[in-house]
């Protein structure tokens, strides 16, 4: 709309001049090397606008002609450029397509056709890397470093080598240096979190971990399930220093963080026994049996007893299985106090229900064997029971199970 007002002002305006031109044709006399020449104004106006246009298609003709090596040149470079990156996209895909041999063949002809350092140099290491050759694929990723818009993607390069080579405190250190470039961007801090957890670095990686919760590259749920994990590494750390206290509070700081992880209320339980507090290890065992008993927390409770006698250890054992009677956990728990304590009765009364189904758990399979050995010394059934005990993989619960049979051989 604007550029027809524009073309419409500036005809009007050439229109008005001509009308006025032919209302006022004028009179103009020129005299020159002896010639006399008399004309109208107008005629005048149009005689220089004819030799305005002449002169300037002169000057473009002769300005083609000088530029003529100039332009050649820019369309050979233009040519060279746009062959150079279908070899640089040829080369990408083939990478991709794990094709190292066309990687290579493309890589060679980028870098003869692209005056594009980053670039071909990228293609080269990936080629590099695709072929096995990892020390040139090193020595591309690092001559990258050296160009700041390639800085970046050298680095990463070279952190994928040093963890494919194994070396952790290389890999470590140049994920903090991607981290100095682009402290936001989400691989970067996931990775840094990688890294800093493989050295054992628990403090670093709780602060990277922070901030890629911030940063949206891990979601809230994850991150806690995962600061659980590290705070449970940090209390393991400060029981092996024999620091109980910040061991408790690191274990139930995880649990607080994920509620449901039990190796965080197993381990609390146990420092609050070491610390003749029982009856605060029993509540926190007691109160997460209620929603999800396992045979690590039974484990547990057991261990706070451990000098108990069995009779008294199945009043125990009763105790938390009241807290949760219909699960299976407090039967396999009860039973197994019961052969401990040798009442027979009470073992098979919390076995039968789920021994009589037909694909019993492995865990009731080696619990009736025991029973059967130990009450009617009938090792035919015993090895009837193991024999369907083995047709299935063990799960956490036969192993603590196997670990608790080993204890009492050796008691």
């Amino acid at each position: 709309m604007i550029r027809a007002a524009i073309l419409f002002t500036k005809i009007s305006i050439v229109a008005a001049m001509a009308f006025w031109l032919a209302n006022n044709p004028g009179q103009v006399t020129m005299q020159l090397y002896g010639y006399h020449v008399d004309t109208s104004f107008g005629m005048l106006i149009l005689l220089i606008a004819a030799i305005g246009i002449m002169v300037a298609a002169i000057w473009r003709l002769w300005h083609n002609i000088l530029t003529v090596p100039q332009r050649f040149s820019k369309s050979r470079e233009l040519s060279r450029r746009e062959k150079g990156y279908q070899a640089l996209t040829k080369g990408l895909v083939a990478v991709a397509a794990g094709d190292a041999g066309e990687a290579a063949k493309q890589s060679r002809k980028a870098n003869a056709l692209l005056n594009d350092p980053p670039l071909t140099m990228l293609l080269s290491a990936q080629s590099a890397q695709l072929a096995g050759d990892d020390n040139a694929a090193v020595k591309y990723f690092t001559h990258m470093l050296d160009n700041p818009e390639a800085a970046f993607l050298g680095i990463r390069g070279l952190m994928v080598q040093a963890i494919k080579s194994g070396n952790k405190i290389e890999a470590l250190s140049l994920a903090k240096r991607a981290y100095e470039l682009h402290p936001k961007t989400q691989w970067v801090l996931t990775e840094l979190l990688t890294r800093q957890s493989e050295v054992k670095d628990w403090d670093g990686a709780l602060k990277t971990l922070d901030q890629a919760v911030k940063s949206d590259a891990i979601t809230i749920k994850a991150g806690n399930i995962r600061r659980a994990e590290l705070l449970m590494e940090k209390s393991r750390v400060s029981l092996g220093e024999n620091d109980e206290a910040n061991a408790l509070r690191y274990a139930m700081l995880a649990q607080k963080n994920d509620a449901e992880l039990i190796p965080a209320i197993t381990a609390a339980a146990r420092i609050l026994a070491n610390m003749g507090k029982n009856r605060k290890a029993e509540k926190l065992i007691e109160k997460i049996w209620q929603k999800s008993p396992s045979a690590a927390l039974a484990q547990a409770y057991d261990d706070i007893a451990s000098s108990h006698a069995p009779l008294e250890k199945l009043k125990y054992m009763q105790q938390l299985a009241a807290f949760n009677m219909d699960d299976i956990e407090s039967h396999i728990m009860v039973a197994q106090a019961s052969l401990k304590a040798d009442i027979w009765g009470e073992a098979r009364k919390q076995l039968t229900p789920f021994a009589a189904v037909d694909d019993p758990r492995p865990r009731i399979c080696r619990l009736m064997a025991q029973l059967e050995e130990a009450e009617n010394n009938n090792m035919e059934l015993a090895h009837a029971w193991l024999e369907k005990a083995s047709r299935k993989q063990d799960d956490e619960g036969d192993q603590i199970l196997m670990i608790d049979d080993d204890r009492a051989k050796n008691d």
